[in-house]
């Protein structure tokens, strides 16, 4: 067929992949089927267009046999075969003598998995055309853009299917999760390339699917697959990066080596796919690229292990999650993502009625102190999840500006970061921008079509600030369908349903609000407190809409937090330096209060309440004005990480004789106080 080529025109040309195995077959008429045949098509589909494949038992029959030479390709996970197929190519213009890798080296023998055994029965002997302008010939149906869940983005779009644990011992799992955990973050940096999350990849855990489906239910094009083998230290992966929308593998390599060589592993294999799509990296990426943020290897399986405790998203495995990044961190004591995993674990702990925080064996707000002190190991090699963590506590101090510039600071370092995406449209719609907000979460969305939960309710938020209880209620419903557990989305849930009349079940879902986050009976102005909106306009509708719903109305109302309230940085200095306040715990009783008495110099005492997280009943600080918050650094709770607070005046009304003048926006929550003349 070479030779007929010659002279034809390249448009006309026919040229052939073979692949050739020795093994089992069954005949039933004129059909020929088995093991044995689908290894041979599997062989063939491996094959450069005008090249032969063939199996290991092929190259022990033929050696010295024929004058042709083989390189070794490595084992290879192929579809419907349950043992990896060790695949050689033929050299066809290499003489016999130049053959490489027909056996096992010695040293590696003691290591290597054994194929198990076939009878030889029949040559099986597969072939397909391979067209001029294709380079590699599908293996399967291709994935068509129109059927697509959603359309392609506008640059490369990539999913990385969690890496198949082929290790003799189950317990490996997670070193193949964290392995593909790992590919997924490091893709994530890379600017000119859309990654799909890794929630919606691990979908496809444990299922035989087909790269049309996954590209055509995530809308991406390229899909990038693997396997894991490990035994004691060694450690073998294997990948391949294909295109589902031609079929062709654009990039395929094995690995082989010590556990210690995993992180050179993992920055090839990333190198490799940013070749293949030709991508270009910016000075930054270039740097970070197979960067995992730590050489110790066993600092960073422990952190894989708890990676994977983490995401079974339960009490009990968040606690034992922490177990093992608390072994990270004593292996580097500068591994920053062990850090941030660390602080994650004591976020979840962070509600009034948390069970996560129960299983930690901690009270709900040491889990702010205790998600504090890690994230200050952080600051100096901070990562996209310190920023994102750092816009959450932002947004519920009232800090508007500051949540957002985090979380663009964390898209910044990884920019397919769902939950920065997720941050910043929150951020957004509270600070009174929820049409940008709702169009961030429409990108998270996109981003991670398979955990819909959270996009869903931030559209939903958009929708109802901006008057539409209606277009609220279809994505808030659907969001609870989703995660029928997270009992936040239903505050503002009932809110639109009284808006649009549905008593009933605006009162249905007040209720699971309350019980979830333990609103002492439904008290409206804890209810509101949940909700950092800056806009007045819309705090005064949902506390109308909370009423509706049964909210608890005492005669003060609720505390007016708005934006407008809140005091300059010259206003706080003057009101509070050389100034002694007293106040109260805004989610306890009036018994428990506080007072701080401040130098002019910003020098504190605290006594009382700890309104700050960790705080205890007596503390010594410093304060100072950076400009509109009061940032104060507490030594007994972190090293550098400073504590800044927004101060708002109560205007004159019933919420102020019963609070006092002025409320600290702590991260516990909004603590209202007085001057003490």
């Amino acid at each position: 067929m070479a030779g007929r080529n010659v002279d034809v025109p390249e448009d006309r040309q026919v040229t052939y992949r073979i692949g050739i195995n020795i093994g089992d077959i069954i005949v039933e008429g004129d059909d020929l089927y088995g093991d044995g045949v689908n290894v041979a098509a599997r062989l063939e589909g491996l094959a450069e267009p005008g090249g032969i494949c063939v199996a290991r038992n092929v190259v022990n029959q033929v050696k010295g046999k024929v004058d042709l030479g083989f390189e070794d390709l490595g084992e290879r996970e192929v579809k419907n075969i349950p043992n990896p197929v060790q695949v050689f190519k033929v050299l066809l213009d290499s003489p016999a003598m130049e053959h490489v890798a027909v056996s096992a080296p010695a040293a590696k023998r003691s290591w290597r998995w054994p194929m198990a055994a076939t009878g030889i029965v029949a040559l099986v002997i597969a072939a397909g055309l391979a067209l001029w302008q294709r380079p590699w010939e599908p293996r399967e149906e291709l994935a068509s853009e129109t059927n697509m869940a959603f359309p392609l983005p506008d640059k490369p779009s990539i999913a990385v299917l969690p890496f198949n644990n082929i290790s003799d011992d189950a317990s490996q799992e997670y070193f193949a999760d964290g392995i593909t955990e790992d590919l997924i973050t490091d893709l994530s940096r890379v600017s000119g390339l859309f990654v799909i999350a890794r929630t919606s990849s691990f979908s496809y855990k444990g299922q035989q699917v087909k790269f049309r489906q996954v590209a055509e239910e995530l809308g991406v094009r390229y899909v990038l697959e693997g396997s894991v083998r490990r035994a004691g230290e060694q450690v073998r992966i294997n990948a391949q990066l294909i295109d589902a929308t031609t079929g062709g593998h654009l990039w395929a390599e094995r690995f082989d080596g010590t556990l210690a060589d995993v992180f050179a592993f993992q920055d090839q294999v990333t190198k490799r796919i940013v070749d293949a799509l030709a991508l270009q990296l910016t000075p930054r990426e270039a740097q970070k690229v197979g960067d995992v943020g730590t050489d110790n290897v066993a600092a960073h399986d422990a952190y894989l292990l708890g990676l994977s405790y983490y995401y079974r998203r339960t009490p009990e495995d968040n606690a034992t999650a922490r177990i093992h990044f608390e072994k990270a961190i004593e292996l580097d004591p500068d591994y920053s993502a062990a850090y941030t995993a660390l602080a994650k674990v004591y976020v979840k702990a962070v509600s009034r009625m948390s069970v996560y925080a129960e299983k930690l064996g901690i009270w709900w707000r040491a889990g702010f102190a205790r998600a504090l002190k890690p994230l200050d190991k952080v600051m100096a090699q901070p990562n996209a999840d310190f920023h994102v963590l750092l816009s959450w506590f932002a947004l519920r101090k009232y800090q508007y500006d500051q949540a957002i510039a985090e979380a663009e600071r964390a898209l910044d370092l990884s920019p397919n970061h769902t939950d920065a995406l997720e941050a910043l449209a929150e951020a957004l719609i509270y600070s009174g921008q929820p049409a940008a907000g709702i169009e961030v979460a429409q990108r998270a969305m996109r981003q991670n079509p398979a955990l819909l939960a959270r996009p869903l309710f931030l559209i939903g938020l958009g929708e109802y600030t901006l008057g539409n209880p209606e277009a609220a209620v279809k994505h808030l419903e659907h969001a609870i369908q989703q995660a029928p557990e997270e009992t936040d989305f239903s505050g503002i849930l009932a809110a639109a349903y009284a808006e649009l009349g549905r008593g009933d079940e605006s009162k249905t879902s007040f209720e699971v609000l309350n019980k979830g986050q333990e609103l002492g009976g439904g008290r409206l102005e804890w209810a509101i407190a949940l909700h950092p909106f800056s806009d007045p306009v819309v705090l005064n509708r949902l506390a109308e809409a909370f009423k509706t719903a049964g909210a608890k109305v005492g005669m003060a109302g609720y505390l007016p937090i708005y934006a407008e309230n809140q005091l300059e940085g010259d206003e706080i200095r003057s009101l509070l330096f050389g100034r002694q306040i007293k106040g109260e715990d805004f989610w306890r009783t009036s018994i428990f209060s506080w007072r701080q008495q401040r130098t002019g110099d910003g020098k504190v005492e605290h006594s009382g309440s700890p309104i700050h997280p960790g705080l205890s009943t007596k503390e010594t600080g410093t304060g100072r004005i950076e400009k509109n918050l009061l940032c104060e650094h507490w030594p007994t709770l972190t090293k550098t990480l400073e504590l800044c607070v927004a101060i708002f005046r109560v205007p004159e009304g019933n919420a102020r004789i019963r609070w006092g003048d002025y409320v600290m926006a702590t991260d516990t929550g909004p603590h209202p106080f007085r001057l003490v003349e």
